[in-house]
């Protein structure tokens, strides 16, 4: 099990790495994570939910993600409540109390079952923690710590963020709120992000381990622009919201980070492109006039909506459109924003039964729905799709396959007939190909429920050449693989923790050999 001292100190990434390391090694590893919260969620291929740390680690591993390797996942919907997923489908939207009392009580069965599944269908399972095992306030009804090492009978290995600072304090402050019991099962620690000269942190190190008497496995190296998808939008905190004079990138796209924000790295490929630059703004006054407007997902569209209007964003899109901003996309719950109303008959996203107005750009009425749409899906560009119209003759003329999951509580209709044209034609459960999203005739204005969108390789680079004809410059064409790139960066980590990480010592403490000794 690894665990950790304190949230986003790399548990996700530590965890991704020595499994990646593992199945190098010819063991078959799968990532467990009792419970996760997190509102960038990723859709396995039998439609379920389960937070997207635990998706990028099955990715790294080489297997199919499934919900046994998250069976629970929270998802934050206000500032005490959260939607409860279970097994990848919505249980309960509960208070942070009621969680606590009446669901956790009760967890550890699902947890467990979960838990052995994999531990039948694998050689070897990593748990990773969540938050810090020394939580006293919430260690009575832990699933996710050091209550589930014991069930599981796991040693532990306790990562700790040097580039914080504190770190030893960290430590050792977190094995003195420890019980006895819970110490004998810390094996060894992990210091990740390091900067520097080992040589002058050698000294802490020593102290470190005759204090403790628990050695220290490795020291890991701070990865600069590392490009795995992360599970948390505090990633997305000091992202600069403006943009750098003579960054060199002729593209400009800001996507606007509102405080639900979801499934940002929706993006990600974007920012790898060499012709653009993706820069998040959560204020009015950030957003200047780019060249995209992008509204990302959100856990609740009409808050969220609400948080918009506050912040004078509709002003600001309105002025930016008229002053040469090129398109304004919106995602799943951003694509519910963009039309003219939302409808919560059942109060799935409020208190109560209500209807407010979306910000009007396009015909489009919401409806949101008790439940949850998680799904797969695969298709093509609608034939009269603008982006083929302005892409350059390669979009118009290429077979450009879309793919990628929708996960939303709404269905959204067209209100305004021959006014907007669709955008996507998806293969529904039937087989048969289904309108998907709705835009402008002139493809200025579009929306869509798909995630992944820009994962696609041959539609990213088309909808940005296009974008660049509609500013006067050519086409790049050229582009690079979404799914290679990800599988690069898995072995950088991969090879930099080998580099740093005693995997002969995690080996045995796991009761394994290395392959040579297999």
């Amino acid at each position: 099990m690894i665990q950790g001292t304190a949230s986003d100190v790399g548990k996700s990434l530590v965890t991704a790495a020595i499994g990646r390391l593992m199945t190098r090694d010819g063991y078959r590893t799968a990532p467990f994570k009792s419970q996760n919260m997190a509102l960038n969620s990723y859709v396995t291929e039998d439609g379920k939910e389960i937070g997207r740390a635990q998706g990028m680690q099955a990715e790294a591993f080489g297997i199919a993600a499934t919900t046994d390797m998250n069976p629970i996942l929270l998802k934050p919907s206000g500032e005490m409540s959260a939607q409860i997923v279970v097994h990848g489908v919505p249980h309960a939207a509960l208070s942070a109390r009621e969680y606590r009392e009446k669901f956790l009580p009760e967890a550890r069965g699902t947890v467990m079952a979960a838990l052995e599944r994999l531990r039948a269908s694998y050689e070897a399972v990593l748990i990773e923690g969540a938050g810090s095992p020394a939580e006293i306030n919430l260690k009575a009804n832990d699933i996710v710590n050091m209550n589930l090492a014991g069930w599981a009978d796991a040693p532990v290995l306790l990562v700790a963020d040097i580039d914080r600072g504190g770190v030893f304090a960290f430590i050792v402050g977190t094995l003195e709120l420890l019980e006895p019991h819970e110490r004998q099962r810390v094996r060894g620690f992990i210091i990740n992000k390091f900067r520097g000269d080992l040589s002058l942190l050698q000294p802490g190190l020593d102290w470190l381990e005759q204090r403790t008497g628990i050695p220290v496995l490795g020291v890991l190296p701070f990865l600069p622009q590392l490009r795995i998808e992360a599970e948390d939008s505090v990633v997305l905190e000091g992202t600069p919201g403006t943009r750098q004079q003579g960054d060199g990138k002729e593209l400009d796209i800001a996507v606007i980070h509102y405080p639900r924000i979801s499934n940002f790295t929706d993006f990600d490929p974007l920012a790898d492109e060499p012709d653009t630059a993706v820069r998040y703004v959560s204020r009015a006054e950030e957003l200047g006039s780019p060249d995209v407007i992008l509204l990302p997902g959100t856990k609740n569209t009409a808050a969220d909506l609400r948080y918009l209007r506050e912040q004078g964003f509709p002003a600001a899109i309105t002025a930016a459109l008229k002053d040469g901003a090129h398109q304004l996309v919106g995602i799943c719950g951003g694509y519910q924003m963009l039309g003219v109303k939302l409808l919560d008959p059942d109060a799935v996203e409020s208190s109560e039964p209500g209807e407010s107005a979306g910000l009007g750009y396009l015909p489009l009425s919401t409806v949101f729905l008790p439940d949850k749409t998680t799904v797969r899906v695969s298709g093509s560009l609608a034939a009269d799709h603008p982006l083929r119209l302005g892409g350059g003759a390669r979009a118009a003329t290429a077979e450009l396959g879309v793919s990628g999951y929708e996960i939303h509580m709404g269905a959204t209709s067209n209100l305004g007939a021959d006014a907007v044209r669709s955008l996507f034609r998806l293969k529904g459960a039937d087989g048969e190909l289904q309108p998907e999203g709705w835009g402008t005739l002139d493809g200025k204005i579009w929306g869509t429920y798909l995630h992944g969108l820009f994962h696609n390789d041959g539609l990213r680079r088309a909808w940005l050449d296009g974008l660049r004809v509609s500013k006067g410059l050519k086409p790049l064409e050229s582009t690079f693989s979404a799914a290679a790139a990800r599988e690069r960066e898995f072995d950088r980590l991969a090879d930099a923790v080998s580099e740093h990480l005693n995997m002969q010592a995690i080996y045995e403490i796991m009761g394994l050999q290395k392959t040579e000794e297999r």
